[in-house]
């Protein structure tokens, strides 16, 4: 889903339903699997839209947990989905590049 600020993109959000963690296996669950406000839209409520819709349409479909994925130094994001009531869960690493990351999950019982 995209949000616009006039003509100009000033978000998106992709939800998907295929992907599920292990941890997970046995609920009907939907996945944030990206939510970005551009930089000039950060702090304008952008970020907080595109949640909202994306918890919305989550219930709409009957799905008992919305979940993501967020780099563990992403503190800006990790505290902006604890805002949201979303709560670690589990870790999953990453490779980028020749370097192993860490994304924690976390997930929102709906």
């Amino acid at each position: 889903m995209l949000v616009y600020s006039g003509d100009d993109v000033a978000g998106y959000a992709k939800l998907r339903e295929a992907k599920q963690p292990e941890k997970l296996k046995n609920v009907k669950t939907m996945e944030i699997a990206r939510i970005y406000a551009m930089p000039n839209m950060i702090g304008k409520g952008v970020g907080n839209l595109l949640m909202k819709t994306s918890i919305s349409i989550a219930k709409e479909k009957g799905k008992e947990v919305i979940w993501l994925g967020v780099w563990e130094k992403n503190i800006r994001a990790i505290d902006f989905y604890k805002k949201w009531g979303f709560e670690k869960f589990d870790v999953s690493d990453f490779l980028l590049g020749d370097d192993v990351q860490c994304d924690l999950l976390m997930k929102k019982e709906l």
